[in-house]
Order: structure tokens, then C-alpha cells, then sequence
């Protein structure tokens, strides 16, 4: 059997539910294949649309913000011409030569550009394999319109089921298996002896505080906010790969314990000493939280998705929102002043965490043959 998963660099949140189930797929002994498929098609496309990506949550959030709502007004237009369609169409020309070669049984996309060339190629009758998309958010992307035509598709929780049916999947299609994780973030591993490890106080509340692959937002001036609050606690920082904000938080003496790191691939560890994390709420994080049942505190989320996502999680009790009139001190006041608190919220996460996401999925994917 052979699975061919198509992805695109646009951060890493597609990138990582690719490579978790890649992995899967290795040591269950199935051929698998991971395809950057716009970085494939033309390096120069694919550096376009990752930069672009990069220059928008930086630079250009309000106008991202309502290109996304404009979007979601849109009606269902996944058999017509769009503009997004069209340019797919073309793009389909290239990747029909490595499908022709590579010959999958199934074809896996978490990313909806890639799915859209895949509903293309599917609509053309170019593509017997059977095809299922992964989405990575905790809401449906507008475009996943467009492709309707996939055999199966992957909903991170049951809840998110009638959304996908109002886009137009019907209930054969509509699988409510989660966003793929690696199975790392199932593992349990003990708090106290984590924080040990990490030479860190083990009676002393912990926060952890991440902001994506890239170190999204100002982190340092978090850390700060942290750092001066009048609350007993120690902070693991994550600064991802942005190099400038390590170097800064570095270079400042705290009054508390500061844990500072810069790209982690023990991600599941740092979770594991922690109370409660404090980050923007990108899908695949939030899923790793949420297999490790840590409560989140959301600070600022990337308009469009993450808005949604953080709309999931608030309404579902699992998460916190930081806001202009309810401050981040407040929060971690309110979580580290009443125990029961974070019982609850841990509650909530019980009933929508899916740490057996990738494990599900592929095995799914394993029967299709």
C-alpha cells in the first residue's frame, strides 16, 4: 500500500500533522511519502505563499481578517470557476506527473490548496486513489468548499460534524477522528519528575508559554508581564525560532525562575511540568495541550482560524481568553487562587481531546486498501 500526503509550508501547522502520520505510517510498514506540493510544483510559488503567510500575521492581520470573513460569507462554490479553482486547475498539470509515477492508493492532504488540486484532479476523473482530507483547525476553512469531492473527511471533534455538513460533506464523508499529533503527546509523564529534570521548583505553580513554530507576538514583553505579577510561579518560555526574542529574554535578570528555550523538539515534556500553557491557538498546539490536558490561556490568536479556534475552546471550557480588559495577571489569579478551577477546565478537555488522533487516522487510512 502506498499513501501519498500532500502539504504546504505556511508555518508548521499543516506541515506537522503531515509528518506525525508519515511517521505512523513508517512503523506500521506502509510505504508512505510527505509532498511540500506547492514547493514541488515551483520553489519560487512555494516561498510565495510561505512568505506571504509570515508577512500577513505580522504585518497584515486586520486585512487577512476580512479576507477571511468575506470568505466564510461566500456561498458553496465547489463546482465552479473560482479564481482559487482555476489557478489549481493549472497547478494540477505538474503534480499529475509525480501522481503518475508515485501511483498512490490513497492520497492524504492536510492543507485545503493541495485539496483543491486533488478535487480538481478528482473531478477531471484523473485520480482513482481514494482521498481524504485532514483539517487542522477547530473550524472548516471557507475553501474546503471547493472540495467536496474527497471520499473522507477529518474533523477534529464531533462537534465540528454539523459545520462540516452546512459546507456541503455529507455524513458518509465526515470523520471525527481529530488533528494528527505525534503519539508522543500521549505519553504520560510525571509532573514532579519532569519539573526535576528541568531543575525546576516541584511545589510551584508552572506556566509554560509558547507562541508557535515561529515565535509569534512579542514574547518577551509576556515574559515581563509575567515576571512582574503578584503570583508564586516559575515560567518555561518557548520562543520557537525567532532567534531575536531568545537572545532578549536571555539577556534580562527576572525576579522569577524564567526557563527560557528556543525551538524545542520536547515539546510534550515542557507540557508535562506545566499547570497551564499560555499561547496563540494554532491547531496543532492546541491539540498537543489538549492530549496533555493542559488548560490554555489564548493570547493573540491570528485572525481567521485561530479566532475560530478560540471560539471552540472558550465555548467548550477548555481554554481562557486574554483581553484588553481582562489581562493576562487576572487570569493566572483566577486559575492559581482556586484549585478547583483548573479541575474544571481539565474536565472539559476530557471531553474533547483526541490523543489518539494519528493512530485512528492511519489506521483508517490502512483499511482503504
Amino acid at each position: 500500500m502506498k499513501v501519498l500526503i500532500l502539504t504546504l509550508t505556511a508555518g508548521n501547522g499543516h506541515i506537522l500533522p503531515a509528518k506525525a502520520m508519515n511517521a505512523y505510517f513508517e512503523n506500521i510498514g506502509i510505504n508512505s511519502t510527505v509532498l511540500d506540493t506547492y514547493y514541488y510544483i515551483n520553489k519560487l510559488l512555494g516561498d510565495t505563499i510561505n512568505k506571504g503567510y509570515l508577512f500577513t500575521i505580522k504585518r497584515a492581520k486586520p486585512a487577512y481578517k476580512r479576507a477571511y470573513r468575506q470568505l466564510e460569507k461566500r456561498r458553496n462554490n465547489s463546482y465552479t470557476i473560482s479564481a482559487t479553482r482555476f489557478t489549481n486547475l493549472i497547478l494540477a498539470q505538474k503534480l499529475r506527473k509525480f501522481m503518475d509515477v508515485y501511483n498512490p492508493d490513497v492520497i492524504v492532504c492536510t492543507h485545503i490548496f493541495a485539496g483543491i488540486i486533488v478535487d480538481v484532479m478528482k473531478q477531471l476523473k484523473e485520480i482513482s486513489a481514494k482521498t481524504v482530507g485532514i483539517l487542522t483547525d477547530y473550524t472548516i476553512h471557507p475553501y474546503w468548499e471547493e472540495a467536496l469531492r474527497f471520499d473522507y473527511f477529518v474533523v477534529p471533534n464531533e462537534y465540528i460534524t454539523l459545520k462540516a455538513k452546512k459546507k456541503g460533506f455529507d455524513n458518509h464523508q465526515i470523520l471525527p477522528l481529530g488533528i494528527p499529533i505525534h503519539p508522543k503527546f500521549n505519553s504520560e509523564i510525571d509532573k514532579v519528575e519532569m519539573r526535576k529534570e528541568l531543575g525546576l521548583d516541584i511545589n510551584k505553580k508552572t506556566v509554560l508559554l509558547m507562541s508557535g513554530s515561529m515565535g509569534h507576538g512579542h514574547i518577551e514583553k509576556i515574559v515581563k508581564e509575567l515576571d512582574d505579577a503578584e503570583i508564586d510561579m516559575q515560567v518555561i518560555s518557548v520562543c520557537g525560532n525567532n532567534k531575536r526574542a531568545k537572545e532578549k529574554i536571555d539577556s534580562i535578570q527576572f525576579r522569577k525562575t524564567i526557563l527560557n528555550f528556543g525551538y524545542s523538539n520536547e515539546i510534550e515534556k515542557l507540557m508535562s511540568a506545566a499547570d497551564c500553557i499560555i499561547t496563540k491557538p494554532g491547531g496543532a498546539t492546541t491539540s498537543e495541550a489538549l492530549a496533555k490536558r493542559l488548560p490554555i490561556i489564548i493570547c493573540n490568536p491570528i485572525p481567521g482560524q485561530e479566532d475560530r479556534n478560540t471560539e471552540f475552546l472558550l465555548n467548550n471550557g477548555a481554554a481562557m481568553s486574554v483581553t484588553k480588559t481582562f489581562p493576562l495577571d487576572e487570569i493566572l489569579n483566577q486559575l492559581f487562587d482556586n484549585p478547583n478551577r483548573l479541575d474544571i477546565m481539565r474536565q472539559s478537555i476530557e471531553t474533547i481531546r483526541k490523543p489518539n488522533s494519528t493512530a485512528d487516522i492511519c489506521e483508517f487510512v490502512k483499511g482503504l486498501k
